[in-house]
């Protein structure tokens, strides 16, 4: 029984062995060509790389000095490049003290693993739907060398101050914000997609997943979150994937759906650069957003507990008339010459919380576009109709966040001091309509009892309370 044992233990070893040699094979020759070795060097700018030699990864921390430094690893062994998200002064002094010192940006890296790629795919394709949503045009996308897929945005999408954060230190609880709420955003949209493949009954099959809570895309692909991480590494594009002796190559955003892993081929692949560069600003949008849904999401059960403390019933909105508006909503209704993308998005979730119709809103929308200084293209305003129709009810951006004075709406009333959200203005104003007592005797001797007996009302109080409105 034990001579048993150690055959299948020394086969075993035997395998791993063969595959060593195999990829160590294919990675002398295939990093010795200029291209690609010129395409790693250029993409290892400012990052600490650190390479991989089969059985472990080299020392921490490492960099790149010059293209032949790739060759010298490739001579001890090295099959593949790791590099991080961070960009560094100088990477190779990085320690535990000085991290923060020496980092001057990171890119938005989101890492789609999945054991199925044509899951992959879909999970790729919506993500990059989603970040087009919030403004961002220039996204890199790379195949991971074994079944996901690498997507990323660069440090230069991004303004250097958001909320008087300092972009460039925000990490790495930045990108792990920004992940989470595009998880959100995307989860039942994803999984809309994936079911279109077959039923939650024959994709428990093929995955072996029982889906006991009703079918979570998430299930069975993840995109990282929690793994994101101080010095987090990631597979340079066009890297070896020692596994399955493929190249971690980079392709066009329309080619997902045609991409096969014959493309990933070594002897076949002709390199280019990841990350396209952005326009300034661009993922501007993507981090106000993402940063207010953090905000709230952290603050639900805080909200929950709150409201049933004090008893109260979530004020239901319907058919309101555009008097009980706050300012900023109706000053965007009468049209805007500039802010016309943010405004939309800011309405479009707003008229939601309204409890308004799809087609009432698609008219409201309308007849706002023929006001604008300039109209938006009709098919772009389809396009988000269309997005957000397809996605779940939340709030506009919160009256603290820049917004609305970027675009020079906010004109605040007396209410607007007292309220968080422009939805919280509504309930307010729906909620003082019906339980304010009225006038008695007449006068200005009437007023002044009228208000002193307002003051005293019991129901007044929970106009602090509003806070922990949802909407």
């Amino acid at each position: 029984m034990a001579e048993g044992k150690e055959e299948k233990a020394n086969e075993v070893s035997s395998d791993e062995l063969k595959k060593m040699e195999r990829i160590r094979k294919i990675a002398n020759f295939y990093y010795r060509r200029k291209d690609i070795k010129r395409l790693i060097f250029e993409e290892s700018r400012n990052r600490e790389v650190v390479p991989r030699y089969y059985e472990g990864f080299g020392r921490r921390p490492d960099m790149l000095n010059y293209e032949n430094d790739i060759i010298g690893w490739v001579d001890k062994g090295a099959t593949s490049f790791h590099c991080s998200e961070e960009r560094w002064s100088n990477p190779s002094e990085i320690a535990e003290n000085n991290a923060n010192e020496l980092r001057i940006g990171w890119d938005l890296l989101l890492d789609i693993d999945c054991k199925y790629l044509e899951y992959s795919k879909i999970a790729a394709e919506v993500l990059i739907e989603a970040l087009k949503f919030h403004g961002i045009k220039n996204v890199g996308i790379k195949f991971s060398g074994g079944s996901g897929f690498h997507l990323g945005v660069a440090f230069e999408a991004f303004p250097s101050k958001v909320n008087d954060i300092e972009i460039k230190s925000f990490f790495p609880n930045g990108p792990r914000i920004i992940a989470a709420y595009l998880k959100d955003l995307i989860k039942s949209h994803l999984a809309d997609h994936i079911l279109e493949l077959g039923t939650v009954k024959e994709i428990s099959e093929r995955t072996g997943i029982k889906f006991e809570k009703g079918f979570d895309p998430f299930e069975i692909i993840e995109i990282d979150t929690v793994l994101i991480s101080p010095r987090h590494l990631f597979r340079m594009p066009y890297s070896l994937h020692e596994r399955t002796c493929l190249a971690s190559v980079v392709i066009n955003p329309d080619q997902i759906r045609q991409f096969h892993p014959g493309w990933a081929n070594p002897y076949r692949v002709y390199p280019r650069q990841f990350l396209p560069k952005p326009e300034k600003d661009e993922a501007k949008g993507l981090v106000i957003q993402a940063l207010d849904w953090w905000s709230k999401h952290h603050q639900k059960k805080e909200d929950e507990k709150a409201a049933k403390r004090e008893g109260r019933k979530e004020t239901v909105l319907k058919d309101i008339s555009p008097e009980k508006y706050p300012p900023c909503v109706n000053i965007m209704l009468n049209g805007m010459k500039d802010g016309r993308k943010r405004s939309l998005f800011i309405m479009l979730n707003f008229l939601r919380k309204m409890g308004l119709s799809q087609d009432e809103i698609e008219s409201r929308v309308e007849e706002w576009n023929k006001k604008n200084a300039v109209p938006l293209r009709e098919g772009y305003i389809r396009a988000q109709l269309s997005w957000h129709q397809k996605q779940k009810s939340i709030l506009p951006p919160n009256c603290d966040k820049p917004y609305y004075k970027d675009i020079g709406v906010c004109n605040p009333d007396g209410l607007c001091a007292r309220i968080k959200n422009p939805v919280n203005y509504v309930s307010a104003k729906v909620y003082f309509a019906s339980n304010q007592k009225p006038l008695k005797g007449k006068g200005k001797g009437a007023r002044k009892t009228a208000k002193r007996e307002f003051k005293e009302e019991p129901e007044f109080r929970p106009m602090r309370d509003y806070r922990y409105y949802r909407g």
